[in-house]
């Protein structure tokens, strides 16, 4: 369901950043819950599979965007704050919220410099430059997941890790009966 939820979501926000004049392209590309719902995933369930979730959103969006050479290494970079989730749980059961604030901006400064890192060395042209032509991106891909990692990515677990906890459906509802007798 996160891939789901995410793949609609960064489409959404593509579609927008797409019909928009080109220098607010880069500030609304850069609004989505692709590497928020990564790291819930990675969080609630293991770092493996917050980094198949993160992956997912990206591929799978990606076929109904502009997919390219760039596809897996975003994937794979975007895996990352699934990797993190993950490594996070194993910190901190119930992490505060300047930890999620910290992870957020760290994870967004290394996943930018990543993305970046490739784009120059795809398009052949000094990083440095990539990083600077960057900047805008960044800070609104920083305040993006700050905002989502604080505010929304804690209720998204809670929600989570009860409905995994409670049991559910009908099975769960003849134990419970067969325990009472």
């Amino acid at each position: 369901m996160l891939v789901a939820v995410g793949v609609v979501g960064r489409i959404a926000f593509g579609q927008l950043a797409l019909a928009s004049p080109t220098p607010v392209y880069g500030i609304l590309i850069k609004i989505g819950l692709t590497e928020p719902l990564a790291f819930v995933s990675g969080f609630v369930f293991g770092s493996a599979l917050g980094f198949l979730t993160g992956g997912l959103i990206i591929v799978i969006s990606d076929f109904f965007m502009i997919p390219g050479a760039w596809t897996p290494f975003i994937a794979a970079i975007i895996g990352i704050f699934g990797v993190s989730g993950g490594a996070i749980r194993r910190l901190a059961a119930n992490p505060s919220v300047l930890m999620l604030g910290v992870s957020a901006v760290f994870l967004t400064v290394v996943s930018e410099f990543l993305q970046n890192a490739w784009f120059a060395w795809f398009f052949n042209m000094p990083i440095l430059t990539a990083l600077a032509m960057a900047i805008p991106s960044m800070a609104t891909a920083a305040a993006n997941n700050v905002v989502l990692f604080t505010a929304v990515a804690p209720r998204i677990i809670r929600l989570i890790q009860d409905a995994t906890r409670r049991p559910s459906g009908l099975g769960a509802q003849r134990t419970n009966s067969s325990q009472q007798l």
